[in-house]
């Protein structure tokens, strides 16, 4: 393909549920081509194009796996890499789903936490930096509403590696940004999904738009800042909250 033609790339963690599941499809829907990452195998049951061959296993919770995938990944790419989302991330809770506090959490758990939630990000935006300095890419993180707040129900571990990840991203946007490469991050508050927490509807009543977000609104400001819509946009952090944070 010439420069003209050729297909837009996505690569995506976290791609097997909830926005990571919106995002491929709102990505795939304006013509990309997305790379998924996941801990889990391709499921048949995705419809999107591609399919197995644009999956990649990946365990972020091991670094030596991470690192190795980067040239998994690479081989899959024309050596151009248009748009890195991160954002996969795991919060795991006590025995009876209570939040995890700084108090109750283990230290390996704290480990791997930082390891899917914080390290892998900087991992792979480096490991794949020629490729995203050669199509002028961008980076987006996904962080948390729990990054600035205690939240009920995010741990402590959660929530203190999304605010670890809001500060890579300021990082990231300095260092990266001399290669043409833009880096932002996107903050979402309660979205709907499948493992919504018990007791998220009493946070819904007091949210000033008072209702939950949708996968398909946060994967429509990621797919802005991927965009060239967004392109003197670097450095930032958009709030996708329905104002949750005022």
């Amino acid at each position: 393909m010439t420069s003209n033609t050729r297909k837009r790339t996505l690569v995506l963690t976290g791609a097997s549920r909830g926005i990571g599941h919106a995002t491929v499809q709102r990505f795939a829907k304006e013509g990309w081509r997305v790379l998924t990452c996941s801990r889990h195998p391709f499921d048949e049951r995705c419809p999107w194009p591609g399919g197995e061959d644009n999956h990649i296993q990946i365990d972020l919770a091991d670094p030596n796996h991470t690192i190795a995938a980067i040239e998994t990944i690479r081989e899959k790419l024309d050596g151009q890499l248009d748009a890195l989302v991160n954002n996969a991330g795991i919060s795991p809770k006590g025995p009876d789903g209570e939040r995890l506090s700084t108090i109750d959490t283990d230290l390996r758990t704290w480990g791997q936490v930082f390891h899917v939630n914080f390290f892998a990000s900087v991992v792979l935006a480096r490991g794949l930096k020629e490729e995203l300095a050669a199509a002028k890419g961008s980076v987006v993180n996904v962080t948390s509403i729990a990054g600035v707040r205690v939240h009920p129900f995010a741990g402590a571990a959660y929530a203190t590696s999304k605010a670890a990840l809001a500060a890579l991203t300021r990082e990231m946007a300095h260092d990266f940004g001399p290669l043409g490469v833009r880096v932002n991050a996107i903050a979402p508050g309660e979205v709907e999904t499948a493992i919504l927490s018990p007791g998220t509807d009493k946070i819904v009543e007091k949210l000033p738009l008072r209702r939950l977000g949708q996968p398909s609104e946060v994967a429509a400001a990621i797919y802005f800042l991927c965009s060239n819509e967004s392109s003197y946009i670097s450095g930032t952090e958009i709030e996708v909250n329905g104002a949750q944070h005022v």
